[in-house]
């Protein structure tokens, strides 16, 4: 894993500010403290850091091609790279090296853009073509590897792969964006495109970007173009071999690795899965590692029995030290927007652990939406089912007024608890989908406003965009539905962004086994019955690890990965209070506090 940033000039001519690059570089320096490099010329200017994993003698990076007129400086790894080098050298390209960047600059010499269609991993990349006179940005399938670019008062077009980066451009303006305001409110994250900044955007997954020297930036710069979409071809009833065999050819392919590689192990089914599969591979045993927490969430001795029987180095370490408000602070920096998942703070401190015995970690990311392991596609699909049932009329007017007038009951038994359901009812499936992931609803989002910040919202919708979606898989099953959602929301908005900043936070890189394209189609395309089972997700997974695991441990309710934080939270009333009403949230203007 690395960090890149970069200077263009759309005009294709203009010196590149050499001090400024550094300082966008500089910025990154914790996602690869193992060296950094630069190429500068006319119009075009690169800077990387390295954390090196592949070949750490021969992959310095910016990297060339052969007569030098191909640039690339790249974030993340190829897994298909050895397979991809047979064939770029029959087609006359020389390697010179054993490094797997080396396989993008000729696959993009050889196909151009339909080189993303060849590549297997997770990605960031920027790529100079002199003789084409193109800048090409690209950005992996599901959104594992970060890129942000953004244009500056001056015309040019800066990127990086941290928000942190462009921070460093004294030219380039970072107003906050109202809309992505009350979309983090709403989902807990900045979802793509955008960031937390009007001027600044995220590249989405999937996604590219081809700017050509002598067009126009700013307002004239073309909209990124998609390369891929998940697929949602269905199929028959797959076997719970077949799960398996793409489940053990995807760890696979990410273990490797010149340097220490070990895997995360929470004692939930999905990392277990992975450090199960990746220990059987290994001639030495694999480090494994576990965060702890106090009370009911603790599931450090799921993690140990899963150690003990397949020989690893367990590493464990305790979170009840963590005090959130004070890691909300200290996460701050970090993710450099806005991000409310409580979980950051934990997957800090394993990533951290991680750090001290390898520069490689497997996790088990990816499993819950490709195998339908969430709570909520259940009852998605059980209230999809009631729906279908009830008169539009009924759903907007009865049922609709009593989910308003239902109290929310948070702390009552279960069968209590049935506001969420009938709003979910009263809705329509995108928006009933988006009620269940929707952090505040919109009368406590205009509540928390400032009246003039609400205005500056112009009728702003944060679920728009789950209705969008679901019109791309109208003709797919409930369940397939709610799984194409989150892989468009939730995984790339929250997951993958917790991952990739708390990682390379410590110079760690983190792989991802469930989230191979080929096992995400797999997932995708089974039938509901082979996904959910008695009332539980996950069931053809479970089938397929049977021989592997515990069946306790896979049948066993499922845990998030945090402690709860209610006790906390009304312990430190008063240091929550003190800087939520403080003078710097007042000053924001964003906020009513009177």
């Amino acid at each position: 894993m690395c960090g890149l940033a970069g200077i263009f000039h759309p005009s294709g001519a203009g010196p590149v500010d050499a001090a400024l690059l550094r300082c966008m570089t500089d910025a990154l320096a914790h996602r690869g403290p193992d060296g950094e490099g630069f190429h500068l010329e006319p119009g075009i200017g690169l800077g990387h850091r390295r954390l090196a994993i592949i070949d750490p003698a021969g992959g310095q990076q910016p990297m060339f091609n052969e007569d030098r007129s191909v640039a690339i400086v790249f974030n993340g790894e190829i897994y298909n790279f050895a397979e991809l080098r047979p064939e770029l050298a029959a087609l006359g390209h020389r390697f010179r090296n054993r490094c797997d960047t080396e396989a993008i600059i000729h696959a993009w010499e050889s196909w151009g853009p339909e080189c993303l269609t060849r590549l297997s991993g997770q990605f960031a990349f920027a790529l100079w073509d002199r003789s084409r006179r193109t800048l090409f940005l690209a950005r992996d399938h599901f959104g594992k590897k970060p890129l942000y670019y953004a244009t500056d008062t001056a015309g040019r077009v800066v990127f990086a792969s941290e928000l942190a980066a462009l921070a460093a451009v004294p030219t380039l303006p970072r107003t906050p964006d109202p809309a992505a305001v009350d979309d983090f409110f709403t989902l807990g994250y900045v979802p793509d495109p955008a960031s937390i900044f009007r001027e600044i955007k995220k590249l989405p997954p999937a996604h590219c970007l081809l700017l050509r020297a002598g067009e126009r930036a700013g307002a004239g710069m073309p909209p990124p173009r998609r390369y891929w979409q998940v697929p949602l071809a269905a199929h028959p009833a797959a076997t719970p071999a077949d799960a398996l065999v793409l489940l053990r050819e995807a760890t696979e392919r990410r273990l490797v690795a010149d340097v220490p590689l070990g895997a995360f192990l929470s004692g939930g089914i999905d990392s277990s899965a992975v450090v199960a599969l990746a220990a059987q591979h290994r001639d030495t045993p694999l480090d494994t590692f576990t965060i702890g927490f106090d009370g009911a969430e603790d599931e450090t001795p799921w993690a140990e029995a899963v150690a003990a029987r397949y020989g690893t180095r367990q590493h464990n370490a305790r979170a009840a030290a963590i005090d959130v408000i004070d890691a909300a602070r200290l996460m701050a920096p970090v993710f450099g927007e806005p991000f409310g998942d409580i979980s950051a703070a934990p997957t800090h401190a394993v990533c951290a652990l991680a750090r001290r015995h390898a520069t490689v970690a497997l996790s088990g990311d990816g499993g819950d939406e490709v195998f339908a392991g969430y709570r909520r596609y259940r009852w998605h699909v059980l209230v999809d089912a009631a729906r279908r049932h009830i008169p539009a009329g009924l759903r907007d007017g009865a049922i609709a007024g009593l989910a308003r007038l239902y109290p929310k009951l948070d702390r009552a038994p279960r069968f209590l608890r049935a506001k969420h359901t009938l709003t979910e009812l009263s809705l329509d499936a995108a928006r009933g989908f988006a009620a269940t992931v929707t952090k505040l609803h919109t009368a406590q989002r205009r509540a928390l406003f400032a009246p003039g910040f609400a205005a500056g919202l112009d009728g702003h919708d944060p679920t728009a965009r789950f209705a969008a979606l679901l019109d791309q898989c109208a003709d797919a099953a409930p369940l397939v539905q709610a799984q194409f959602m989150d892989l468009h929301t939730w995984l790339p908005g929250d997951i993958l962004v917790k991952v990739d900043r708390a990682s390379m936070a410590n110079s760690l890189e983190v792989r991802a086994p469930f989230l191979d394209p080929a096992l995400v189609a797999f997932g995708l395309a089974l039938p509901t019955a082979q996904k959910l089972h008695g009332g539980a997700g996950k069931y053809l997974l479970k089938q397929a690890l049977a021989p592997l695991l515990p069946q306790a441990l896979l049948h066993r309710r499922k845990q998030g990965f945090a402690s709860s934080p209610a006790v906390l939270f009304r312990a430190g009333a008063g240091r929550l209070r003190q800087r939520l009403l403080g003078p710097v949230m007042g000053d924001s203007g964003l906020f009513a506090l009177a």
